[in-house]
């Protein structure tokens, strides 16, 4: 995914305010928990509230992105051949098609409620240079050599999709280096940094994020992606802010976060080492609307979302009924299930993609609403 930070519920519970932005870096926890029992429920069109003030028209366009990636497999074959042939130019003709195509299916918590936590995530734009030099000092690099990943699943089936990083010492392969202990080596990996950047607090919110832009001194654009993490667990900076009794709960947002910092700033980096993940990038080329979720398609500002794999097949149109970050006004939605995160677990659940830059980053930083869910798939489809 995009890493986008939905915060683990264990770091940011429903009763708190999420510390930053809301879609963690992909990380695989150690053992997931099993998707809920009986997840999806048949629904009605009318039962989606809002379904008829949305303009489905954008999301129709989106689902077409969706099928380069999705119309080889049987499910979805046949709605993607009529989605390439329809013909639909407006949103009244998007919407009888999606209700022609698919039946709505609604997400259900395990005890049988429906509505769930609905958070935001971003991609930040910075400010940096391919060389070090003021005020770029701070680097962004790419995985290290000396990391070793293994896939689980290929020693143990029931570990799919489960990968351990570590580092080789002597013969044993060991925990690989935490935030605060990388930070120590960094003058001496130099040469492993892809880009500088010019403020640390910024960086470490795109490591949360998982991707971003980078806005070079020469003035050219590039984008960077996830490509690893350094395998230790995601710790919430405002949580620690928190619970230093440095800030009150209801300021531990990204804002929060950087007030405090700007006027703490020796005591920045003791901030940033209080979570000991760290996330390495890869360069990739600036197209499209947005970075390539988890589907390998770019995501849509307000049109994509993070969700379960487990539970929402990638590519399915997903209806959103929630409200606008930290408002009363409805927030009802087609979108498309293009990306993954680490913490985003459970049936209704979701990250809702906003966008780049920072008007993108307020509305993802503020985001952590109510919301329920529900699944479209083609009319031939039933659950197992």
């Amino acid at each position: 995914m995009l890493a986008g930070c939905a915060l683990p519920p264990s770091t940011c519970p429903p009763s708190q305010p999420c510390p930053a932005c809301p879609v963690c870096p992909p990380v695989e926890p150690a053992f997931p928990p099993k998707p809920p029992e009986k997840p999806l429920r048949p629904a009605e069109w009318s039962d989606l509230v809002g379904w008829l003030d949305d303009e489905q028209l954008a999301a129709f366009e989106v689902f077409l992105a969706s099928c380069g990636k999705i119309e080889s497999q049987p499910s979805w074959h046949a709605a993607c051949a009529s989605a390439r042939t329809a013909g639909v130019k407006s949103t009244a003709g998007a919407r009888a098609w999606f209700e022609a195509q698919f039946r709505p299916w609604a997400l259900m918590n395990p005890d049988g409620t429906r509505n769930g936590l609905i958070t935001g995530y971003y991609e930040p734009v910075l400010k940096g240079s391919r060389t070090r030099k003021p005020p770029y000092l701070s680097p962004l690099f790419a995985p290290p050599d000396d990391m070793v990943s293994v896939e689980l699943g290929d020693l143990y089936p029931e570990l799919k999709n489960l990968r351990l990083r570590g580092r080789i010492e002597g013969r044993k392969l060991v925990p690989y280096y935490s935030r605060a202990e990388w930070t120590q080596q960094e003058n001496g990996r130099k040469g492993g940094a892809l880009f500088w950047i010019d403020d640390p607090l910024d960086l470490f919110f795109m490591q949360v994020q998982g991707s971003g832009q980078v806005v070079l001194d020469d003035g050219a654009r590039v984008r960077v992606g996830y490509a690893d993490q350094n395998g230790h667990p995601y710790r919430s900076i405002g949580k620690w802010l928190v619970d230093q009794g440095e800030l009150k709960l209801e300021q531990a947002s990204m804002q929060g976060i950087k007030a405090w910092a700007r006027a703490n700033p020796k005591r920045v980096q003791e901030l940033l080492n209080a979570n000991p993940s760290l996330v390495f990038f890869r360069e990739l080329p600036l197209n499209g609307s947005g970075p390539p979720g988890a589907l390998g398609v770019p995501l849509t500002p307000e049109r994509s979302i993070a969700v379960d794999p487990r539970v929402v097949a990638l590519g399915a149109p997903v209806f959103v009924a929630t409200t606008w970050p930290n408002e009363e006004r409805p927030l009802n939605r087609l979108m498309l299930a293009q990306d993954t995160g680490g913490a985003i677990r459970g049936a209704v659940r979701a990250d809702f993609y906003w966008g780049s830059g920072n008007d993108a980053g307020n509305l993802a930083g503020r985001m952590k609403q109510s919301g329920a869910m529900w699944v479209l798939m083609p009319r031939a489809w039933s659950p197992k």
